[in-house]
């Protein structure tokens, strides 16, 4: 196969999980299987899993039971109490509220080859930007995400994204930089006949190709004729890339997920809302009652027709005293607030119903609102860029081989433009006072009404030169 080389690559020294002979090929059935089963079952994985449920509404409390002190002075279940299950899902709005922060607009790109910045634009279209906020999306419920560029069969670029739990990355340094392969997990659905079946594939991404399998019965078996391939083909005659075509997005460094750092907080308010419905429904009909001269055979016809028809009779001497204890809202409503106010502090998020932004929305209470997740973003936003000049640098390669030009040298500046709330007006009077200091197009690009420069300057331009025909116009 003919490979394409990257510059300062890697590939010259082979990642020993690859290539190290029967010992730790992975290639080698055993060794990978037992690799899969291990990557299934590590805290790593789990955390993802726990990372996507939270996020999609599936948090602990569902499975929640509902427990009293039993004859025994242990827990027992118990049916006939509220137990309501209900999820504020805060660790959801943290999530979108970030990702939207950095990826929620397009990013921008620069360089002093305009011709490299137009084709780059042209090759990743609208859809990358959909793409770069779904990767964020990955990258805070799971730690890291990925994207895998191949070819479509229109011959064109195709940045597919893969989903993070279903991956098991092979690095080739200790600071997990370099990615060597990976070995991808998934189920899908198949028929025999009519018999409807979950059948496990699994795929192996290495520098040299691809190989595909499906997992049965604790073996691999070669999944069709065609389980192993080339990246790309032309004709019959399969190409690889000088490097391994999945790119890496990371969260942290240390590819901690979002949903470490609040998931105790998100559960404690889950639960006390839950606490505070369950109290409040536990009405006369399921609280403390104090018999006197009960005119009936067991306690249980008592509660029976206490719940069915609201009364029950006694005695001439008896009566029914209850027993109740109230609830205070208030108390509820100071933890409920304490854990939403926690848990916007340990996500590194902001409130967007601070009392700074209602009093004196001024660009400075603006700045000190947004100050942790400006931090957070910071670091979010230096992983990223590693990633995307990657993706970069497959895309200099593909115009190589379109022969549209060697741009391996070229450097591209990628600009985030964070969804950061402003005052409008400050921040235009602020553009008019640097008029005779700042150069039009630097002031043009801070004003809040401008989204693209380049545009905004050519209108301007036009404008200008129409402006000076009609004052010349039959003068000369």
């Amino acid at each position: 196969m003919f490979s394409f080389q990257f510059p300062n690559s890697q590939m010259p020294y082979i990642n020993e999980i690859i290539k190290q002979g029967a010992e730790r090929e992975i290639g080698n059935e055993e060794f990978l299987i037992k690799e899969i089963r291990d990557f299934m079952e590590s805290p790593k994985r789990l955390d993802m899993v726990k990372g996507v449920n939270y996020y999609k509404g599936i948090h602990d409390i569902l499975i929640r039971e509902k427990t009293i002190i039993g004859e025994s002075g242990g827990l027992e279940v118990v049916e006939n109490l509220p137990n309501n299950k209900i999820i504020n899902n805060q660790y959801k709005k943290m999530v979108l509220q970030k990702a939207n922060y950095l990826c929620g607009k397009p990013i921008s790109l620069n360089s002093e080859n305009k011709e490299l910045v137009a084709e780059i634009y042209s090759i990743l279209g609208e859809g990358f930007n959909s793409l770069l906020k779904n990767i964020c999306i990955d990258c805070l419920n799971c730690g890291v995400g990925y994207i895998f560029i191949n070819y479509n069969q229109k011959g064109e670029i195709e940045l597919k994204r893969f989903k993070p739990w279903e991956i098991m990355p092979i690095w080739e340094d200790e600071e997990r930089t370099l990615l060597s392969g990976i070995v991808r997990m998934f189920d899908v659905i198949m028929y025999e006949g009519r018999t409807r079946k979950k059948v496990t594939k699994v795929e192996v991404f290495e520098k040299e190709g691809i190989r595909k399998f499906v997992l049965e019965s604790g073996r691999l078996i070669p999944d069709g004729i065609d389980w192993e391939q080339a990246y790309f083909y032309k004709g019959k005659k399969g190409f690889v890339w000088g490097e391994l075509p999945i790119v890496a997005f990371k969260y942290n460094n240390d590819e901690i997920p979002l949903i470490n750092n609040i998931k105790t907080l998100q559960d404690g308010l889950n639960l006390m809302i839950s606490n505070f419905q369950n109290n409040m429904e536990e009405d006369i009909r399921h609280s403390i009652l104090v018999l006197k001269n009960y005119d009936g055979e067991n306690l249980g016809e008592f509660r029976k027709n206490l719940s069915t028809y609201g009364v029950v009779k006694v005695s001439d001497e008896g009566g029914v005293e209850v027993l109740s204890v109230d609830v205070n809202s208030e108390n509820y409503k100071v933890i409920i607030d304490i854990l939403k106010k926690a848990i916007i502090e340990n996500a590194m998020g902001f409130d967007a119903k601070d009392d700074r932004i209602g009093s004196n929305a001024n660009q400075l209470n603006i700045k000190s609102m947004y100050s942790d997740i400006d931090l957070d973003a910071n670091g979010m936003e230096l992983e990223f860029k590693v990633s995307i000049e990657k993706v970069i640098d497959f895309i200099k390669l593909h115009l190589i081989q379109c022969g549209k030009g060697n741009f391996l040298k070229e450097k591209v500046d990628i600009i985030f433009n964070r969804d950061m709330l402003i005052n409008e007006g400050e921040v235009i009077e602020n553009c008019i006072k640097s008029c005779s200091i700042l150069s039009e197009e630097t002031i043009i690009s801070k004003h809040p009404w401008v989204t693209n420069t380049k545009r905004e300057m050519d209108k301007i331009r036009e404008e200008r030169k129409s402006e000076n025909q009609d004052i010349y116009e039959g003068n000369f």
